[in-house]
């Protein structure tokens, strides 16, 4: 059985998606601003999702993505150095101006490479391409899970005013949450052992906390004023975000020689909106908290547009569909993938001339 998603289709995955992440920060906002509850709850809702949620999910995260699926050197190469890329060319702009310290400009890179691939790129994917999909998108997760939030606190921990001994930044950095949680992750994929049902469980229904508590947060704090005081540099980091790390993604991925599939999901990463966790840094450091809650907002709103040119760009690439075998046992003893000559094992993907040949049991 096939399901091809036409045009429509598309359309109504992308905005079933995205637009309830903006209902979320709108709901927010207006229990904000009409009264309902106090501005002051946005702290400790935060305070929750980077010292609880967020460590919950990064572990069963990383921690359940096998080691060796974390090695397509091709597609860390052009979705994480394309992320990397973009941090680093805002991050240097705004350290030029003159106006602003590491912290805020490290904010600033975050709220423009950065991206919520877990919560809508993977289940966009998913939905369009089918489980073949879902691989790559796990990887640019646990990619952004281990190595952009690592850094962001690496570059916010630091104390530029007064450098602090080796020995307890590096303590400071280590016992940070997310670090933390991370490295413990990391440590559980290597060893290849799985998560026991019941610890799985339970941290699933605690990282299922981060995305109401962060966006509710996001919504709950965010003025008018401080929308309008942002807007214009919330636009700026949106348009690099949406529109120049997706270019520079898929260039990155023509020079590679990365497979279609992978080409496809490494863009549909990058085009998502910025990852609301970068709020959750800015709000727990007290830095630039109004522009980044004006960026997810606007990347947010702005994200169903993008995405729907992306995928209507790419839908050539690879088909919008996914296999199923269905019959009795020992029916079916293998099928034939067809699939290109670059792509990984676990990226192979049907096509209308895949064959399956059936033999006595």
């Amino acid at each position: 059985m096939a399901t091809l998603l036409g045009r429509g289709g598309r359309r109504m995955e992308v905005a079933s998606l995205v637009l309830p992440v903006f209902a979320i920060i709108v709901t927010g906002w207006l229990a904000g601003v009409s009264g309902y509850l106090s501005r002051s709850l946005a702290d400790a809702l935060v305070h929750f999702a980077y010292n609880v949620a967020m460590p919950a999910l990064l572990i069963v995260t990383i921690a359940q993505e096998p080691a060796r699926n974390l090695l397509e050197w091709r597609f860390l190469l052009a979705f994480g150095g394309g992320s990397l890329l973009c941090f680093a060319l805002v991050f240097l702009a705004v350290r030029a101006g003159g106006k602003h310290d590491l912290a805020s400009s490290t904010i600033h890179g975050m709220a423009a490479a950065m991206t919520n691939t877990g919560f809508v790129a993977l289940p966009i994917l998913h939905a369009i391409y089918g489980q073949p999909a879902v691989l790559p998108a796990a990887v640019a997760t646990v990619f952004v899970a281990g190595v952009m939030f690592p850094l962001t606190v690496i570059l916010l921990e630091r104390d530029v005013r007064s450098p602090a001994h080796s020995a307890g930044l590096v303590k400071q950095i280590l016992l940070n949450p997310m670090v933390l949680s991370t490295l413990i992750g990391l440590v559980w994929a290597i060893t290849g052992l799985p998560i026991p049902a019941p610890v799985a469980a339970y941290l699933n229904i605690i990282a299922a906390a981060l995305t109401p508590c962060a966006l509710f947060a996001i919504g709950l704090g965010l003025s008018v004023d401080g929308l309008r005081s942002n807007l214009k540099a919330s636009f700026a980091l949106a348009t690099v975000k949406l529109v120049v790390m997706p270019l520079i993604v898929y260039g990155l991925c023509v020079v590679t020689g990365l497979n279609p599939l992978y080409t496809i999901a490494a863009v549909i990463c990058a085009a998502v909106p910025t990852a609301k966790t970068v709020y959750v840094l800015a709000h727990e450091h007290k830095v630039e908290e109004k522009l980044v809650a004006a960026t997810v907002s606007v990347t947010t709103m702005l994200s169903v547009a993008t995405l729907l040119v992306a995928l209507y760009l790419l839908s050539g690439l690879a088909p919008r569909h996914a296999l199923t075998v269905t019959g009795a046992p020992g029916d079916v003893s293998s099928i034939s993938w067809c699939c290109s000559r670059s792509a990984p094992n676990w990226s192979r993907r049907p096509t209308a001339n895949c064959t399956i040949r059936s033999r006595a049991p």
